[in-house]
This record gives structure tokens, sequence and C-alpha cells, in this order.
């Protein structure tokens, strides 16, 4: 496994600057197109706890599904939430990224500096 993952949607241009500079800086990251092989509910729990952000951090709001379910109502646990990205991937707010450093939604894409170890 590589020292960075990347949960990376190649159609969304912040992911792509994001993975770019990933490069940039000399990794070379395992990208998880995460709409073609989403993660389970296991993992996206888990990747939500190790960011240590609210489950509304991670959803996405500009896309169908969202408006489509209503899910801007504060009615929705976050558990339904979560299942709601499990259903629909798409909801999923993108580029997070993971290091032995900790995991972030990274945006700005410059954010994703303070995730990649300084001695490659």
């Amino acid at each position: 496994m590589s020292d960075v993952v990347i949960y990376h949607n190649p159609q969304c241009s912040t992911s792509r600057k994001t993975l770019d500079l990933i490069r940039e800086q000399g990794f070379e990251p395992e990208v998880v197109q995460y709409l073609k092989t989403p993660p389970n509910r296991e993992t996206l729990v888990a990747l939500i706890q190790k960011m240590n952000v609210p489950v509304r951090e991670v959803l996405r709001e500009r896309c169908d599904p969202y408006v489509e379910l209503g899910l801007a109502d504060p009615k929705w646990t976050d558990d339904e939430l979560i299942d709601f990205m499990v259903e629909h991937p798409v909801l999923i707010n993108r580029p997070i990224v993971i290091t032995d450093l900790g995991a972030r939604l990274c945006r700005p894409i410059e954010s994703v500096l303070e995730l990649l170890p300084k001695s490659k």
C-alpha cells in the first residue's frame, strides 16, 4: 500500500489538481476512484472518524441526489446521511487524502501539503 491514498474523482478539477500536487511532491498515491469502487459503510465511517469532522462536512451538496433527497433538512441523522452516501457515492465530497499524518478533505488543494511526509 502507498504512503498516500486519495479518494479521487477524475471528473473533478479539484481532485485532479490535488492528485497532481501529490505527485509533484514526489509521491505516487494509491488512487481510489470511489465512484467505481465506493467505500462500504464501515470504511466510510472510519474515514469520517479519522478526519474528525462532522458527517455533513463530507456530504457533497452540489449534486442531484442531495437536492432530490432533501438532505439539507436537519432532520437527517449522521447514520442516515452515511447510509445515503453509501447508497449514492456521488454524495461523498472529494478529494479525501489519507497518510500516516492523518486524513482530510483537501479543499483547498494546498491543504494536502500538511498531510504529506516531509522526507520523501
